[in-house]
């Protein structure tokens, strides 16, 4: 099951007990639903980014781009060609 998490569902679970709240606590202060809470620390693949920041403000982070390596996350085919 945990080949399943992503980084970000990782990290909202670790923020959150670094900061001694339940899950029941981190909806309610955020503002969404404790569904979506377990969905986001469970590795859903689609959520709503808006809903993410909620989240993510509490911690004073947001959703933002981040770099990567292109030739990593294509299997090298592009340097082939």
């Amino acid at each position: 099951m945990k080949e399943n998490l992503n980084s970000i569902s990782i990290h909202v679970k670790t923020k959150r007990k670094q900061n001694k709240l339940t899950q029941p606590e981190l909806a309610l202060k955020a503002g969404v639903g404790l569904r979506f809470v377990r969905d986001l620390e469970q590795g859903k693949k689609s959520l709503r980014m808006d809903k993410v920041n909620d989240v993510l403000r509490l911690f004073g982070e947001t959703l933002g781009a981040v770099p990567m390596d292109r030739d990593k996350l294509l299997g090298n085919e592009m340097s082939k060609t």
